[in-house]
């Protein structure tokens, strides 16, 4: 999956405008470039729109962002902290160089999204629906993917730490390329995956005991 990894690579660079006032609930952001913002908890977006715009060095703790759509968003160097993305829909987006810690985004909807170089700590994707989601060289810390349904999904380079996967649906998942596969809960769900011949030897034993098998020997 290709991505833009600078401003400027943005087919819709030259639209971009700054944008300095407040956010709104159900506010309609389309082609806007939030830039070096910080947004404060009791800040609200619920139910907004973005289309095009762009997020650079921005700050966000606490903000209200549920169930905001996100069409064509790149955010870069950004941080989101205790907000709640809950029920939200991304589509054709990117955040590359992003720390996300604390975030809700339950019951969201991913579709064609880019991680690259993030760091996800406790994030909350529970009963959300990943298509075609690539986590490019990112550390994902305790995130839950419980009674998630992960599709195409992909780990290239990244660690997978503590990561929760209980009763989750995984179809077409790639983990080859993911550095650590640490699960917390969940190694039932990698029916569905794709692992290499050197992860299989390593999560050979949690897998055992998963299944109830017993390994002695003589």
């Amino acid at each position: 999956m290709t991505a833009p990894d600078e401003l400027a690579d943005l087919p819709y660079a030259e639209l971009l405008r700054p944008y300095q006032g407040p956010l709104r609930i159900e506010g309609d952001y389309d082609t806007v470039h939030f830039d070096r913002r910080s947004f404060e908890a009791g800040e609200a977006a619920r139910g907004s729109r973005f289309l095009e715009s762009a997020v650079t060095d921005c700050v966000f703790t606490g903000t209200d962002l549920r169930r905001a759509r996100f069409n064509d968003l790149w955010a870069e160097g950004s941080r989101f902290t205790g907000v709640s993305l809950a029920e939200s829909d991304w589509l054709d987006s990117t955040l590359t160089g992003c720390s996300l810690a604390g975030v809700e985004a339950f019951g969201s909807v991913l579709r064609r999204v880019v991680f690259r170089r993030c760091k996800l700590d406790s994030v909350n994707l529970r009963a959300a629906a990943l298509h075609e989601v690539a986590f490019e060289d990112c550390v994902l810390r305790e995130v839950d993917f419980g009674e998630a349904r992960l599709d195409g999904v992909t780990f290239p380079g990244s660690r997978l730490e503590q990561a929760r996967f209980g009763r989750a649906t995984v179809k077409k998942a790639d983990l080859r390329g993911a550095l650590t596969i640490d699960l917390a809960d969940g190694y039932e769900a990698l029916r569905g995956a794709v692992i290499g011949s050197a992860q299989l030897l390593d999560l050979a034993p949690a897998l055992a005991r998963t299944l109830g098998i017993t390994v002695k020997d003589g």
